[in-house]
């Protein structure tokens, strides 16, 4: 069963009702830099290319990423996440202020470095080698108690809640169980038809090891590798995917499953509909960052009012945008409603 397409008056609606939107991100902060330069030749010394410098720029990655794309799209981001105190928890600060995103949930825990992926690249775009700086140890102690006090302080007047989770030590059951319970998914709720209107929604980014943290959240979007490897089961066709969506959201006890699948669209899971979503045909560049855009995109509808099946054509649309582009992208609310135009 294939999701019909989103009217374009309703899908023009729903966007322009993003301006503003508060929502809180929490997850794995990281900065993305990049090396660019030439390569003419093989070293003598090794057999790796010698990349002659040329350039040098950072990006907001990870969960920083997802606030961006977030404020990009007209909403308004906070941010919860860990840092070092180093150099590159600056330049993420920096970057967090131009892009008009709340860096005062950040919390620096002096015990690691800020998550940094360095790659170097040729102009042509092609990634030659990455370096990783990263403790990726879960938080705890003082450190994981004070991300909890954060979440509590900045997740009262939000209208949608959204975990990065990349397994570098910000989401711990403690934190998730914070966002839950300010959701409305545990403990707040008695099951009335009210108490269900009133939550919160919250949105999922995983991570396998993590799965059990998830029971309870609104949406959880697993790629097509991550509910094989939750499931045990194959995805290659539209049947497997329903099947595997089913089984993954039973398994995580979670309200809908969204199975992202590449150059495939993406699968819908919920207990009142679901189907494909057939992908944006668009030339990819880089499907790095894509997944980031497609949680804030998901969160963003949600808290304008869409219906999941609303929200996931969106997210779709928007993915189709970002891996047009080269590393950790965005999507504007501006490039989002040409495509809602022309598509």
């Amino acid at each position: 069963m294939t999701l019909p397409p989103l009217d374009a008056e309703r899908a023009r609606d729903l966007v322009g009702r993003f301006s503003g939107l508060p929502v809180l991100v929490v997850g794995d902060v990281m900065l993305d830099r990049f090396i660019v330069g030439h390569v003419a030749r093989i070293s003598p010394e090794a057999p790796v290319p010698i990349v002659r410098f040329e350039s040098e720029y950072v990006r907001l990655g990870g969960a920083a990423n997802v606030a961006n794309n977030i404020a990009m799209l007209g909403g308004r981001a906070a941010l919860v996440g860990l840092v070092g105190a180093d150099a590159a928890a600056a330049q993420i600060r920096t970057q967090l202020a131009a892009a008009g995103v709340s860096a005062d949930g950040l919390v620096e825990d002096r015990a690691r470095p800020t998550t940094e992926k360095v790659r170097v690249v040729t102009e042509r775009n092609q990634q030659v080698a990455r370096i990783d700086y990263e403790r990726d140890a879960d938080a705890g102690g003082d450190v994981e108690r004070a991300i909890v006090a954060q979440v509590t302080r900045l997740a009262r007047d939000v209208k949608a809640l959204l975990v990065s989770d990349y397994l570098k030590g910000t989401i711990t059951r403690a934190v998730v169980e914070a966002l839950l319970h300010r959701a409305g998914h545990r403990g707040a709720s008695d099951g009335s038809a009210k108490a269900l209107a009133e939550r919160t929604p919250l949105i999922v980014d995983p991570k396998i090891p993590h799965l059990a943290y998830y029971a309870g959240a609104t949406l959880v979007t697993p790629n097509h590798y991550e509910a094989e490897l939750a499931t045990h089961l194959r995805v290659r066709t539209d049947d497997e995917a329903r099947q595997a969506a089913r089984d993954f959201r039973t398994r995580t006890q979670c309200e809908a499953v969204l199975i992202t699948r590449g150059e495939h669209g993406m699968w819908l899971s919920e207990a009142r509909a679901g189907g494909s979503i057939p992908a944006v045909a668009r030339e990819v560049s880089d499907v790095t960052g894509a997944g980031d855009t497609v949680v804030a995109t998901l969160a963003l509808a949600l808290a304008a009012g869409a219906t999941m099946a609303e929200a996931a054509v969106l997210a779709n649309q928007a993915a189709g945008i970002v891996v047009g582009k080269f590393g950790p992208g965005t999507v504007s609310r501006e490039e989002l409603l040409s495509a809602l135009t022309t598509s």
